[in-house]
């Protein structure tokens, strides 16, 4: 039994524990619950490990470590083990992403090791909604795209990645893991897109985490020339609707600050800041 304040890679067996720490913020840890729930704690099948923090021997705190470092649920004392336990790891990610308290707190403890950061994103809101807009009417030519229409939607992904981080997921394994998620989203139908007559995406968007308590939207790209042509918040409120339907009673995104065109976009559409995260990218 753990009675002390201490930290440890978790097992299968903490499955439950864990999902209880995740879902006491199940808007904020929608990614990190999505994964969880579908491939359980098993770091070959989860993509990483999941380190846990004891406080009188009870699970509180979580981190998640894979391709992203995100801090769950962590106070000040859980942050700073992960800190330790990633510097003695060494940096295997490729992001640290998560709420800004304790995100900011953990690139601090870390960057002297880790840094200089490729860059560093510390202000980004996360937006909710639960309903339907009342005064934008969904973009009727928005739709799944279909398992056959890979090569029609992947361009569009691959421009969206590049633009939103600025190095290109064809890089290092020449796309594999990329194309392997879109068409994981496509999949499970949860990829989203408006062509035009030529068969060209002009709008698309993803439901990137799901859980039966709130998904997250993600993705969002307007094609460079269809720009302030009124696309984004129909083709939004297209989506939304999709995920109030199937996919859960609140949806959530969160987005950079300094894009202002698209945080008014998303408040058209109705969705309120509730909160921010941070990244910090390599």
């Amino acid at each position: 039994m753990l009675t002390q304040t201490t930290s440890r890679v978790l097992e299968p067996s903490d499955l439950d524990a864990a999902l209880a720490v995740l879902d006491r913020e199940p808007v904020t840890n929608a990614f990190v619950t999505s994964r969880v729930q579908i491939a359980g704690l098993d770091p070959w099948r989860l993509g990483g490990e999941m380190w846990g923090w004891y406080e009188g021997g009870m699970l509180t705190s979580l981190c998640y470590a894979g391709a992203n470092l995100v801090p769950i649920c962590a106070g000040q004392r859980a942050v700073r083990a992960f800190a330790d336990r990633a510097r003695r790891a060494g940096r295997r990610c490729s992001s640290i992403v998560g709420p800004t308290e304790s995100t900011a707190q953990l690139w601090r403890l870390l960057e002297p090791n880790w840094g200089p950061a490729r860059d560093v994103r510390a202000h980004q809101p996360l937006m909710v909604t639960d309903r339907m807009p009342t005064h934008i009417t969904p973009d009727p030519y928005v739709r799944r795209i279909r398992k056959d229409e890979m090569e029609t939607i992947m361009p569009a992904c691959v421009a969206m990645f590049t633009e939103e981080v600025g190095v290109s997921p064809l890089a290092g394994d020449g796309g594999l893991l990329y194309q392997a998620r879109v068409a994981e989203l496509v999949g499970s139908g949860r990829s989203f897109a408006r062509l035009d007559q030529d068969g060209k995406v002009v709008f698309k968007a993803e439901i990137g985490a799901a859980t039966n308590r709130a998904c997250q939207i993600q993705g969002v790209w307007v094609a460079p020339e269809y720009r302030g042509k009124g696309l984004a918040a129909p083709g939004m409120a297209a989506v939304l609707r999709y995920a109030l339907a199937d996919v859960a009673p609140v949806v959530s995104l969160y987005v950079n600050d300094f894009n202002t065109a698209a945080r008014r976009t998303y408040h058209r559409v109705g969705f309120q800041e509730t909160g921010a995260f941070m990244s910090v990218l390599f």
